[in-house]
């Protein structure tokens, strides 16, 4: 048996492995799924109409609104579903299976990939979960184009891919779950201060370098973009290159941090 078929073999057995404890403690999922959805009825029901004021002449009240706000929701729903791996990896240090794992004749960056092929998967059932209330409530995509839905979810994936590599990195530096959970919070933070609620324009001039200059707000615009027909400008390439860069230190990170000998 080759090192590639190897690989694969034991990369399905870890997904498999993770997937499994996502359906047997489902309120992990759950409870992260609760922030995005929480605040996607809150921003539409409760600041809806006083928020569209900011959108421009002609808002269009909460209708507009809705339309605004949720590609930055799906966004933020990515960074809230990739605390899990951080948990679950911090978790698998702790109770000594990854130490296991280390002295099986396994190939060892299976282990890695398991997690994150576990978590974009529910990073990407999040979002269509949290879409699907979008849609419930109003959101009406109407001018994306197959392409341009098929786009979307390119990028819905890539930027999982990414901040799951970061995820799985701050998981195997945490020392236990809790500190894993809240060092990797600043991926439910960055969402607040980009351009998911509010354009940049109507932030104060010294803030919206802050909003401006984050992997969340080129993703949000792209997304909004190919969504709704909004302009994209030099954002898709931003994305790309925030996605690209980002998944290439997460994996560095994770990998040079999972092959360090434990003490």
């Amino acid at each position: 048996m080759s090192t590639l078929t190897l690989a694969v073999r034991d990369s399905r057995t870890m997904l498999r492995r993770n997937l499994l404890h996502a359906r047997r403690y489902p309120s992990l999922t759950l409870n992260l799924l609760l922030t995005p959805v929480m605040l996607l009825l809150l921003f539409v029901y409760i600041f809806g109409n006083t928020m569209s004021a900011g959108l421009g002449p002609g808002d269009g009240g909460r209708t507009a609104y809705i339309a605004y706000v949720v590609p930055g929701i799906l966004l933020m729903t990515i960074g809230s579903s990739v605390i899990g791996a951080a948990v679950s990896v911090a978790t698998d240090m702790n109770e000594g299976i990854i130490a296991r794992f280390r002295t099986m004749a396994i190939h060892r960056p299976s282990v890695l990939i398991g997690h994150v092929t576990g978590s974009v998967l529910q990073s990407v059932t999040g979002v269509v979960l949290v879409g699907a209330v979008a849609l419930a409530i109003g959101f009406r995509p109407t001018h994306a184009t197959t392409l341009e839905w098929l786009a979307a979810l390119a990028l819905i994936t890539l930027f999982a891919t990414a901040l799951t590599w970061i995820a799985v990195g701050m998981g195997l530096a945490s020392p236990n779950a809790e500190a894993a959970s809240n060092s990797a919070m600043p991926l439910i933070l960055l969402p607040l201060i980009s351009s998911a609620f509010t354009p940049l324009n109507s932030m104060p001039g010294w803030f919206q370098p802050i909003a401006q200059y984050q992997p969340f707000t080129p993703a949000i615009e792209t997304l909004r973009g190919l969504l709704l027909g909004t302009p994209i400008g030099n954002n898709g390439w931003l994305t790309i290159a925030w996605t690209l860069t980002l998944t290439a230190l997460g994996y560095r990170w994770s990998t040079t941090t999972f092959n360090r000998d434990p003490k």
